[in-house]
């Protein structure tokens, strides 16, 4: 038996789904956090009978009159996959606006199950609901639940279960109305909303507050400020940075040395012990494979896992944040500026969710109706430095700047100012011009963030993280020593110069000259394993800079794990340099899975092309910027290979103007034949 759950947004959905299931499904007090139907079995904890249960997560739905991808999948599954049931899962705190929805359900004929959610807040604000009035009206069950706290969730699966099969018969019908005809459709919606109100009036009642304001009213007002808003914004996210990366994450990491001589072990001292323990074990086989299991396996991907303490930090004071209820107002303060550059006030919220994976965030523009901003956020998305760039901002910033906290805060945003840029850009090669356009989103109430959800979600997302160290990295680490190794005749080559590696990154290593300043294959081939997964950049470094002559002693590599001083003198470029060449590899296309997400989202080619082409532009461009202008500052001439690089940058903006023509004269077509909403 198949049970859909429903609900708006924000209703405390995946919430449900998750711990119906035992998921731990992405949750967030915004819109679009589901973008796509997720189904699992019901833990047989909720219910008594003998067969299998499937909750199926919708995404969240104002109507069944869809207006954006993600209600397209919520309404085409209740409407053509005929679930056994639906659990619609209403905001209790706000029940005329869902009770909207849930009439539109119950004209379909499916059973229904109405669960009036965050019925703990409503007390709360004592504010009571007639159940048994509001059921009698309704004609279907209608039940009190907590989610957060799995209060109530038995009791509305066994109603379910119980309506599987029976027919259902809607309390008020419009019968059948013509959908493409807006004025009847307006119609019958204020109709809608008049039998809502008046039902809702016959069986609430709720506390009349003698004062206009609250708490949380006061709050917004400094918080959403257009002057003071943008501000908060950036400590707040300065101090995220700050925590996880300076203060907090490098004592996990590296471990602590009290006075008296008592340490406390860092994730990096383990790796090295256990890589130390396997070249001890190996000391008589093959120096090869010594090499292979202790520098390219376990010494590439240590370089990566020993970043992992500052990454779980950040996605746990990011989740905090976003239970908070202050990840929404974030979107509020930024709506406004979002729009001057031809975006929608819902591209915030993928930029949010890009921080811990672009990924996700892509997948998140789903919510954006117009075609041309939705495709443009997902292009853009990735400009917001992921949890998997996060190792390789902290190698640099330890091994060239002393650990400074400054370098993530400016890569973020500098972020930020290119999605602007970027924005601005596309919408000027193709001719766009900016339209008023309304940005809704619901404000939740502010509430004090739950430390296991914060910790829930930290562990899932590392728990990715770890996945990705231990497939794609390990296997790409491993490809890197293989090739470092050997030259192209399979023999153990003389030096580093001479193998397979070098050979392939070569040509790439003089595209970055104008960017470093030197020509180093060592640099290239670790951009391009970049490309594959982000981590790739630090574990390829790990790999390249220790030497095949130096193959047994491990001194170098753990260097680069400590993400020392020392790792400066090895890589043997100016500071500028390090910055201009961390910023390219920050900006360039993301990872693989990520142009797949994008992909997916664009449903266009000449799109996906251009967005690539956006990015790679990007990157090399900035890269090329901050070395060259820097050196000038610093040296008072220009850095290396500034006419070819100048000349490359010329070309990326050709390119990327005539990719952007061609999408944007593909999405027009598309629009012409009444495809898309443009």
């Amino acid at each position: 038996m198949r049970i859909a759950l429903t609900g708006n947004p924000n209703s405390g959905k995946t919430t449900m789904y998750n711990a119906l299931t035992g998921r731990n499904e992405k949750v967030g007090n915004w819109a679009g956090v589901t973008v796509e139907k997720k189904e699992h079995p019901i833990k047989k904890a909720y219910y008594s009978g003998t067969e299998e249960l499937i909750a199926v997560d919708l995404p969240g739905a104002y109507s069944m009159s869809p207006f954006t991808s993600e209600e397209s999948i919520t309404s085409s599954y209740v409407r053509n996959e005929h679930p056994d049931a639906i659990i619609n899962i209403v905001d209790a705190t706000n029940l005329s606006r869902s009770l909207f929805f849930t009439t539109q359900l119950l004209e379909l004929g499916v059973p229904v199950v109405v669960a009036l959610n965050k019925s703990d807040i409503n007390a709360k604000k004592q504010t009571t609901i007639d159940t048994a009035a509001l059921s009698a009206k309704l004609g279907c069950p209608v039940l009190e639940t907590v989610s957060t706290a799995a209060e109530g969730l038995k009791a509305v699966v066994e109603a379910a279960a119980a309506l599987n099969g029976k027919g259902q018969k809607a309390p008020y019908h419009q019968g059948n109305i013509d959908l493409t005809d807006k004025k009847v459709v307006e119609e019958a919606d204020r109709k809608r909303f008049a039998f809502v109100n008046q039902l809702v009036s016959q069986v609430e009642k709720r506390k009349v507050l003698t004062r206009e304001k609250g708490t949380g009213d006061a709050i917004d007002a400094v918080l959403t400020n257009k002057f003071v808003g943008i501000p908060i914004f950036a400590v707040v996210m300065f101090l995220v940075f700050q925590i996880s990366q300076v203060w907090v994450g490098p004592f996990i990491a590296e471990g602590y040395e009290f006075a008296n001589g008592t340490t406390i072990p860092g994730l990096v001292t383990l790796i090295d012990g256990l890589k130390g323990s396997v070249s001890e074990l190996l000391a008589d086989a093959n120096p090869l494979l010594t090499a292979l299991l202790a520098e390219g396996i376990i010494g590439g991907v240590g370089a990566v896992v020993g970043f992992l303490p500052l990454v779980m930090i950040m996605y746990f004071l990011i989740a905090l944040l976003e239970d908070c209820g202050y990840m929404s107002r974030v979107s509020v303060v930024l709506d406004p500026i979002f729009k001057k550059v031809g975006l929608s006030g819902k591209s915030v919220i993928p930029f949010v969710i890009g921080t811990g994976c672009a990924i996700p965030g892509v997948m998140a523009s789903r919510t954006i109706r117009n075609e041309r901003e939705r495709r443009a956020t997902a292009m853009l998305t990735p400009f917001m430095p992921c949890g998997a760039k996060i190792p390789v901002i902290a190698l640099f910033a330890g091994a060239f700047f002393d650990d400074a906290g400054w370098v993530s805060f400016t890569m973020y945003f500098t972020g930020i100012v290119l999605i602007f840029l970027g924005a601005l850009l596309v919408n000027k090669i193709a001719g766009y011009k900016n339209r008023k356009s309304f940005f809704i989103i619901e404000l939740p109430e502010y509430k004090v963030p739950s430390l296991w959800f914060a910790f829930k979600a930290m562990c899932a997302r590392g728990w990715a993280y770890i996945v990705k160290a231990a497939t794609i990295i390990l296997l790409c680490n491993t490809a890197v020593q293989i090739m470092q190794t050997f030259s192209w005749n399979f023999q153990v080559a003389e030096t580093s110069d001479s193998s397979i590696l070098a050979s392939i990154a070569g040509p790439f290593a003089y595209l970055l000259v104008p960017i470093v300043g030197v020509l180093s294959w060592q640099l290239a081939a670790a951009a391009v394993t970049g490309f594959i997964a982000k981590e790739n950049v630090v574990g390829t470094l790990a790999v390249c800079f220790v030497g095949l002559e130096n193959f047994i002693d491990t001194d170098e590599l753990a260097m680069i794990e400590g993400s020392g001083a020392e790792v400066a003198g090895i890589i043997a470029i100016t500071k500028v340099a390090a910055l201009a060449y961390l910023m390219f590899n920050l900006y360039t296309p993301p990872c693989f899975a990520a142009i797949g997400a994008m992909n997916s989202e664009m449903k266009s080619a000449k799109w996906l092309w251009a967005g690539i082409g956006l990015q790679l532009g990007t990157g090399y461009t900035v890269g090329f910027l901050v070395y060259q202008i820097g050196t000038l500052i610093t040296t008072g001439a220009v850095g290396a290979a500034f006419v070819p690089g100048l000349i490359a940058v010329i070309v990326f903006v050709a390119i990327l103007t005539y990719l952007c023509l061609k999408a944007d004269k593909d999405l027009k077509r598309e629009y012409a034949l009444g495809g898309v909403k443009a």
